[in-house]
């Protein structure tokens, strides 16, 4: 099965403007740029055929140039990842089975969070997207209570029924449990990590809708699926002894350079 990486990038973050670019130290004392740290987590995948950064700026293309990443110039139009990826596919013009959405602050992915995206859609033909959730761990569980407690828009919640098809995506803590966990609990919150698995039709359609309401209000690009019908397949992931959180805010690179 044929399976294309997309790493989708922009400067113009409202949140955080020039994210990409963020150098992050690791252990060893060297400091690479997130988009740079991004790209390598994507080549660590098995089972992947290309990995490209997708950007419509000039700046990101010559960073990722510069370390060897293979890029595709996107409009600047594109409103998310998304549709930078479906952007990105038509002006390659190349085909593959499943093309997978590995967005660009995200640097702490596992390769098996991906691995596992990749085998599901292997194994079931008729899911049309899948995307990876893991369940809160204390640590990760308490930084998104303190996140909304400051009024920062952090990373995002996902819940799920028994097919593990996605019932909602938020970027408040659900479901709610008003309370705190220690290290050993089995907390019922699901981290959505920001990876997407689709097949050519799905990702096709969704560049000709619409945004619809919930997508506006949450400002998450994957509820323009749910809004549409289209289910999405939460495929459960784990941490093995890593810790997974993105860049969205300032505050989350000393978070993840004290991973890294």
């Amino acid at each position: 099965m044929k399976t294309i990486i997309l790493i989708p990038a922009r400067y113009a973050s409202s949140r955080y403007p020039g994210k990409p670019l963020v150098m992050l130290k690791g252990r060893d004392g060297v400091a690479k740029s997130l988009i740079q740290r991004s790209w390598e987590a994507a080549c660590a995948v098995t089972g992947a055929d290309a990995v490209y950064v997708a950007t419509d700026d000039g700046r990101i293309a010559d960073a990722a140039h510069a370390f060897g990443a293979q890029v595709v110039m996107t409009s600047e139009a594109c409103a998310n990842g998304t549709e930078r990826c479906a952007d990105a596919i038509a002006k390659l013009g190349v085909s593959a089975d499943v093309y997978v959405n590995l967005q660009g602050d995200a640097p702490l992915t596992p390769p098996w969070f991906v691995e596992s995206l990749i085998a599901e859609m292997a194994a079931h033909p008729e899911v049309q997207m899948a995307t990876p959730v893991l369940r809160c761990d204390a640590y990760t569980h308490a930084n998104f209570l303190e996140d909304r407690r400051e009024g920062r828009v952090g990373g995002t919640t996902a819940v799920f029924d028994r097919a593990r098809d996605a019932l909602y995506f938020s970027k408040e803590v659900i479901p709610y449990t008003g309370q705190r966990f220690d290290a050993e609990a089995l907390i019922p919150v699901f981290h959505h990590v920001g990876v997407y698995a689709y097949r050519a039709a799905a990702l096709a359609a969704y560049a000709g809708w619409e945004p619809g309401p919930l997508e506006a209000h949450e400002g998450l690009e994957q509820l323009r699926f749910l809004e549409n019908g289209v289910k999405v397949r939460c495929v459960e992931v784990e941490a093995r002894g890593r810790v997974f959180w993105e860049l969205n805010n300032p505050v989350d690179v000393e978070r993840i350079e004290s991973v890294i």
